[in-house]
């Protein structure tokens, strides 16, 4: 039997990928003042439907449970984090800097860097409606990207600010109940021919492809720009009014992620969302908020592409799945205290492994040398002194059995902590 189509088993190979790309998104985040949270993979189905309407059914995972409640799997986590703001924001002082790393599903056709399941970082600031917080998501977004060994050369931050479009409507006299139409034909203009794209716009294709061409912009995308460069990341963005995200409920300032050379679908992509709260909310508490999402699948793809980022990935995933001690008996009388010394090491917080089955001494270094052990502890004749041998080197020397852990201590890139 094969996983379910548009899902993937995770082999240890693959798992320690995916483990890498976890510990870049938490460590990124970290070092912007983002704390972590998560939440049910189950919510009401009703939750999505008020964000998203009832056509965001077709795309869920959804049921009704034994308790006769009509349930969802998260397709996204910003609901879930909307309903938790809503009912737990005043135990927290503003803004609140969350991330997570859910797993989410839809029930959609599989493609190139799209599943029916994915995991994703969201980073979201909530409680805050200073420009300065769309410029730090942001800076926050590329620096998640660059974490990976991407530069300004491999990928940009297209920004954009959907009330650009909304003050053009305004201006032409668009009827409010036509709006999210006419984002979302913006919104898909680049994916679509021209002409479909005028047919949809009618009297508004003109104002708008000439905005396309000429290039739009307005002082609030303006000073975000200026932001990044004064934090030495202008080379990572520009203005690209083109950007509207076809999501609904955005209010401000978008932004989307691409690769340079046009491979990949988008990496990532977020904004602005101050109604959502409020619009979620059974209170009526209303917080400004924006936020992103980058999934593991896209980018993924993509640093398993780019020669730097796949070798930088390969080396880290090596060095943390390596065994660092490799306990080898030589004489099965010392197998007691090999296995005593091995726990010692294991405590001290040394990564070890030896034969469970009580292989011959030739086999027992095959099996470290399989493993990437840096040293082999070995345990024979000599006892009460030890064997350790430098695999790396092949210099072997003798240490009493009583000095082993102030010898390996002269080893810096092993990972004891004692």
């Amino acid at each position: 039997m094969q996983p379910l189509i548009g899902f993937r088993d995770f082999l240890p190979a693959s798992c320690a990928e995916r483990n890498y790309i976890f510990a870049k998104w938490r460590e990124i985040a970290g070092r912007y003042g983002f704390v972590e949270f998560d939440g049910p993979v189950l919510e009401e189905l009703d939750l999505y439907k008020k964000k998203s309407g009832d056509e965001i059914v077709r795309q869920l995972y959804e049921f009704v449970d034994k308790g006769e409640r009509a349930v969802a799997l998260r397709p996204e986590m910003t609901p879930t984090l909307a309903r938790i703001v809503a009912a737990e924001h005043r135990q927290f002082r503003k803004p609140l800097k969350w991330f997570s790393i859910p797993q989410v599903f839809r029930y959609e056709r599989p493609q190139r860097g799209r599943l029916r399941e994915h995991f994703q970082l969201n980073c979201d600031i909530v409680g805050e409606e200073s420009p300065e917080a769309d410029a730090e998501l942001i800076a926050l977004a590329i620096d998640v990207v660059r974490a990976f060994g991407f530069t300004a050369q491999d990928f940009v931050v297209r920004v954009s600010d959907r009330e650009f479009w909304t003050e053009l409507l305004k201006l032409e006299k668009v009827p409010p109940d036509r709006w999210e139409e006419m984002l979302q034909t913006i919104d898909k203009s680049e994916r679509e021919p021209r002409e479909k794209t005028e047919e949809r716009l009618g009297k508004l294709a003109k104002p708008v492809f000439e905005i396309f061409e000429k290039g739009g912009e307005s002082a609030k995308l303006n000073n975000i720009i200026e932001n990044l460069r004064l934090r030495g990341l202008a080379d990572f963005a520009k203005v690209d009014v083109r950007i509207v995200r076809g999501l609904a409920y955005y209010t401000g300032i978008v932004f989307e992620v691409f690769d340079r050379a046009g491979k990949f679908r988008a990496i990532a992509g977020g904004g602005r969302y101050d109604q959502l709260v409020a619009q979620l909310s059974d209170n009526a508490v209303s917080l400004p908020a924006l936020g992103f999402a980058i999934g593991d699948v896209v980018l993924g793809e993509m640093i398993r592409a780019h020669t730097t980022a796949r070798a930088q990935m390969e080396k880290t995933v090596a060095a943390e799945r390596a065994v660092e001690i490799y306990v080898v008996t030589a004489k099965e009388e010392q197998h007691g205290n090999a296995i005593a010394t091995m726990q010692r090491l294991r405590d001290r917080g040394y990564r070890v492994d030896y034969s469970l089955a009580g292989a011959k001494v030739a086999r027992q270094f095959r099996l470290a040398e399989q493993n990437g052990a840096r040293l082999a502890v070995v345990f024979g004749d000599e006892w009460p002194q030890v064997g350790v041998k430098d695999l790396e080197t092949g210099e072997q020397r003798s240490v009493a059995h009583e000095e082993l852990f102030a010898h390996l201590a002269t080893f810096p890139t092993l990972s004891s902590r004692a």
